[in-house]
């Protein structure tokens, strides 16, 4: 078989005392498309950074195929000085004529018009977006990948996730969002317990097959405590002095000691709170208005919120979506009277008290231990009926480990961290919880729990978020913000309102793009050739180009699982080593007349 993009081959890394994997082995090879998951705090982010060397490793070996280019998008991406965001696109690539194209076809895609403002003036999601536009247009053979959905609404998500499938890219990517996950990876690689665990299947083979695993390992560990309790009676039994037989037990004895002692991490409570009480009234939104002016005074202002009206009933879970810009953070902010409106008022009832998970509360005393963060605010939560969890329990709850607690906040993981911030939401007890973004550098396991939590939560509930798998699970009705502060009360969820979507008559949906369109052919500069319209020719190619881009990927995706089974011959592994880059090179080509037509239709 052909040699893999990457190697990795019984890396270890430790802080101190503290050992973050050992002798970890795992490979990537070309077009696979893999995701990795692990907790906040166990190292994804340090693994990727020693993948391209920004971190040393302890022991082992990273081993890459010579000559090939890697694309890593950072959490935290760092530009050029003075850089426009046409620069900062092409910082360290070739700007050639097709590179422009790619990169104004994905640029549009990721709503960044003005090519030639400083980053430096643009929003840290903006700036993460041109670093994303950067990373993709730089065609690198392995793209590494630090949670490319945040910061994307969810129409840019779907365009990346519609992107990454289409291509013939490899690429080796960290994300919390489970469809993501589903549909565009087909390795699953978990860091758990120090180790490197591989699935070849999706997200859902993944928890499949994770759940007999940990099945396996618990019969085990039961297996092996059966006979540590029987073992530990002879080991008392013995006099000091052993013969050479007693030595060679007493050694299996401390092995089989690891093994009893080992512990699974598998909560089996649900945090149910019954003594939230809140009212028949909650909050009205009063034929509310807000429009923001424009930064000239010249342009029309920019509308958020027209004569808005909507009650809102008990134990409401509602979500909100729509694309970025459209307001859903304003509503939020306006409901809470962080904003003040133009006209109307937010009339809420006498016994709401919210909780305000924002975006940018991530304020902390680094100096603190991470218990005393939470101690500050309650020593325990009242759970009702005689029942109170400790805000070490509560902690532990949202998998803070004793160890972890007594930590100072400086040590933990930008993940560790949003999740501390969420607890310390949580634990004042409200009645009414508004969360913006919750799901932003949460780790799978910890957003398991939050769905639990919200899903038992005896009050009310608004989440602002752009993760599908979430917002399924948690809400059971949606406000849609299309923008100029028109707004679609839709009573279900994400998936059952996509599908709902897809139902309405075409007339309406065209012309939903075309009102789209025309916003923004305002905001571009005359030039003729954006009025040019794609010929009926060009409209056939255009729809050819997908169906043999689909095709191409699927014969791609039966190779790689025929290569990686391991059970076929070595003249069939010959033929399709051959084949798969003849797949991948007419991927490309397709793909990029692709984006060439569709820059015409845009």
């Amino acid at each position: 078989m052909a040699t893999p993009l990457l190697d990795v081959q019984n890396v270890s890394k430790r802080f101190g005392e503290r050992v973050l994997f050992q002798g970890i082995s795992f490979s990537v090879a070309e077009g696979q498309h893999v995701g990795l998951i692990a907790q906040n705090g166990t190292g994804k982010s340090t693994l990727l950074s020693m993948l391209t060397g920004d971190e040393s490793v302890d022991e082992g070996e990273i081993i890459y195929r010579n000559g090939i280019r890697v694309g890593y998008l950072r959490q935290e991406p760092v530009f050029p000085k003075n850089a426009t965001v046409l620069e900062a696109c092409f910082h360290g690539v070739d700007a050639d004529d097709d590179a422009q194209l790619k990169a104004k076809q994905i640029l549009t895609q990721l709503r960044i018009r003005d090519l030639q403002q400083p980053v430096e003036q643009l929003s840290g999601g903006q700036q993460k977006r041109i670093a994303l536009a950067q990373t993709l247009i730089s065609n690198p053979d392995l793209l590494i990948l630090d949670e490319p959905t945040n910061h994307l609404d969810l129409e840019m998500v779907e365009w990346l996730e519609g992107f990454l499938q289409r291509g013939n890219k490899t690429l080796l990517m960290v994300t919390h969002d489970r469809f993501f996950l589903d549909n565009v990876c087909s390795v699953i690689l978990e860091l758990d317990n120090k180790t490197i665990y591989t699935y070849r299947g999706s997200y859902s083979y993944y928890l499949e097959k994770r759940q007999q695993r940990l099945d396996a390992l618990a019969a085990n560990i039961q297996h092996a405590n059966n006979l540590y309790r029987r073992e530990l009676e002879w080991m008392r039994r013995q006099p000091q002095a052993r013969g050479h037989k007693a030595r060679y037990r007493e050694e299996a004895f401390y092995e089989l000691e690891k093994v009893a002692k080992q512990r699974i991490e598998d909560r089996q409570i649900r945090l149910k709170a019954s003594n939230v009480y809140i009212g028949s009234k909650i909050f009205e939104c009063q034929y509310v208005s807000k429009t923001f002016p424009s930064r000239d005074g010249i342009e029309p202002g920019k509308t958020i919120l027209k004569n808005f009206y909507y009650n809102f009933a008990r134990f409401e879970k509602m979500g909100i979506v729509g694309n970025n810009g459209t307001g859903k953070s304003t509503f939020i902010k306006l409901l809470l009277g962080i904003v003040p409106v133009d006209d109307g008022k937010f009339d809420i009832g006498e016994t709401v008290r919210f909780g305000y998970f924002s975006q940018e509360g991530l304020q902390f005393d680094e100096q603190q231990k991470v218990i005393d963060v939470v101690r500050d605010i309650a020593d325990y939560i009242d759970l009702g009926q005689g029942r109170h969890f400790s805000a070490s329990q509560f902690l532990q709850h949202f998998l803070f480990t004793p160890e972890q607690q007594y930590n100072y906040v400086y040590k933990l993981s930008g993940g560790e961290k949003r999740k501390l911030y969420l607890c310390t939401v949580l634990m004042k007890n409200p009645n009414f919880l508004v969360l913006d973004e919750p799901t932003n550098d949460l780790d799978i396991k910890t957003l398991q729990i939050l769905e639990e939590y919200l899903q038992d939560f005896p009050g009310c509930v608004i989440v602002v978020s752009h993760d599908r798998y979430f917002m399924d699970k948690v809400v059971d009705h949606l406000l849609v913000f299309k923008g100029e502060g028109e707004i679609k009360d839709f009573p279900g969820n994400y998936t059952q309102f996509r599908e709902w979507t897809k139902l309405q008559p075409k007339e309406e949906k065209t012309t939903a793009k075309q009102q789209k369109d025309n916003t923004e052919q305002k905001q571009k500069k005359p030039n003729n050739s954006d009025k040019r319209k794609m010929s009926y020719k060009e409209k056939r190619e255009f729809e050819q180009l997908e169906k043999d881009i689909d095709t191409l990927t699927e014969e791609k995706t039966q190779i790689e699982t025929e290569l990686s089974s391991g059970t076929i011959s070595v003249e069939r592994i010959t033929e399709l080593s051959k084949r798969l880059p003849i797949i991948n090179e007419q991927i490309e080509e397709k793909e990029t007349r692709w984006l060439e037509l569709a820059e015409i239709e845009a």
